[in-house]
Parts: C-alpha cells; structure tokens; sequence
C-alpha cells in the first residue's frame, strides 16, 4: 500500500487529499473524482458566481418568488431547517445577507440603523419551505450555504473514497477534515486545533482514527477598534459579532454535523459550555479571555 497526496485550492481555501492506494492508477482515479465533486459543489453553490443554483436563488429571492429546487438542494435545506430549530434560531443560513452590512476590509462599524433595517430581511421562519418548493414571502432575502456545503462535500469525499475501494486516508479542505480510515498500518492521523490568537500555533492536536473534525473562530475576518474585537461570526438575531467564544472545535461521525455544532457552540455564547456538554459529541472551546474548556480539553496527541 503506498501513499499518495494532493494539494488543490477550492471554496476558497487550500485543500488536501492524502490517501493509501495500491497504485498511482487507483489513487489517481480516485483523487480525480473527489475534485471533481468538490468544483461541482463550488459551481453550484458559489454565492461569487452569477451562474451558480444558489444566485439563481437568491435572485428569487430578491424579488419574493418561489423555486423549484433539485433533491441535493432540498436535502441542504433540510438540514439547515434542522440546524435552525436545534439552535434555537441561532443558526440561519439567512443570516448571510448580514455580510453587506459588515465590511470587514474596511476597519469600520456598520452606520447606525443599518443593521437594524437588514435585520428586517433575516429569519428561516419568514421563508416558505415545503420540498421541492421554496419560498420567500419577503422579498430582499438571501441564503448562503457557506456554513454547510464545505463540510458537505468533506463527507461526499469520503464516500467516494469508499465507493472507489480506499479505506485509509483523510480529507481536509480548508480545516474542515473527514477520515476515511486509519493509516495503512492502523495508527491514527494527527490532526492539529488552530490557536485562535496565535497565528501559526496549534491549540491541541488530536489523534482521529475515524469521524470529521470541524472548527468555527473569530480569528478569520475581523475589526479591531478601541481594544474591542469583532469577528465574522454574526448573530442571526442581534446583527452583531459574538463576543465571548473566540474558538469551538467538534468531532463528530460526520463532518458536517461537526461543521454546525462547531458554529452554533460559537453563536451560544456565554451558554456555549453548556450546549456543547449537552450535545455529547467530543469538543474544545476557548473564549476571548483564553479559558480552554470541553471534553477534549486535556487531550494531547
């Protein structure tokens, strides 16, 4: 069995796939639909590109009309419905159009009032969902997959591993990480916790046999103004940064449910302990103050 890895860019973010195979051929093959798979979800799902499935239905949305959508589509929304509910409102693939609002780039709050009136156009509950049909009763809205389809597509990597016969490797886009399997010999992959303030430096590194391993911060887009920081990761609810998670990591059998725990855990905020435990699935946290709780908080690898 030999090992084989290849490095690519999508979604906006490096990725990796590192795998054992029997030949070049049969990893080959392999690693070709994998990438495949993942250029077809960016195309589908690119909230940058004019022709993807999701400006299509955002432009629907902007107008307040209704679309037929595909099963996969249907199967997101679903999920996100899901995800909306367990969070108590806090996860909302609605909440994207906040982006317009918070210009990370530019060093300077939103003007007074602004999110405020946007607000007005935030909210799974004022769509219509009813598979194949959507809705937006409001006209004005948007829908962003971004905390979604990346892990999504960690997992289809996965599956197409499998279903082409490899049983050991490991995917990761963008820190976003699924293992198909042990390393050929059965000892298990290390996989490292990004430090929220450090840049370059690992938090904790954990040894993964199995399942996926998501991560949610506030280090990634960010504005600094008079000692106070404010992150990318918005409240559905206020329009305005989380201020007390800097930092939840998740593991979890798949890499999406890892993904949404991870970022809910950060939209929980001083209840994110709390909701994490309650969830049962192994977790890290760090808030802005550098406590480090959860149960993965000892671990060392």
């Amino acid at each position: 069995m030999k090992f084989f890895q290849h490095a690519f860019k999508a979604m906006g973010t490096p990725c990796s796939i590192q795998l054992y195979a029997p030949s070049q051929a049969k990893a080959g093959r392999a690693i070709q639909a994998i990438v495949k798979d993942i250029q077809r979800l960016e195309l589908k799902y690119s909230r940058y590109r004019e022709d993807s499935f999701l400006s299509e239905i955002n432009r629907c949305a902007a107008q307040g009309g209704q679309i037929k959508v595909d099963p996969e589509t249907a199967g997101l929304l679903d999920y996100a419905a899901t995800c909306y509910r367990e969070s108590d409102g806090l996860f909302d693939i609605t909440s994207g159009i906040l982006r317009h609002v918070w210009d990370f780039k530019s060093g300077r709050l939103p003007a007074e009032g602004l999110i405020e009136a946007t607000l007005a156009r935030v909210g799974w509950s004022r769509l219509n969902w009813n598979a194949p049909l959507l809705e937006f009763p409001v006209a004005g809205m948007e829908l962003d997959f971004g905390g979604v389809v990346k892990e999504y597509a960690v997992d289809r990597s996965v599956s197409l591993c499998w279903d082409a016969g490899i049983r050991h490797g490991m995917i990761n886009l963008g820190g976003d990480i699924r293992i198909v399997g042990p390393h050929a010999d059965g000892s298990p992959w290390r996989v490292g916790i990004q430090h929220p303030r450090q840049p370059g430096s690992l938090l904790r590194t954990i040894q993964l046999s199995s399942g996926g391993l998501a991560s949610s911060g506030d280090y990634e887009r960010c504005i600094t103004l008079n000692g106070i920081r404010y992150g990318h990761v918005l409240n559905p609810k206020t329009g305005w940064p989380v201020r007390r998670i800097a930092t939840v990591s998740v593991i979890g059998e798949l890499c999406v449910i890892a993904g949404s725990a991870s970022t809910i855990g950060m939209l929980k905020e001083e209840h994110a302990s709390e909701w994490l435990q309650n969830l049962g699935l192994p977790h890290l946290w760090v808030d802005v103050e550098g406590g480090v709780g959860g149960s993965l908080a000892n671990v060392t690898g």
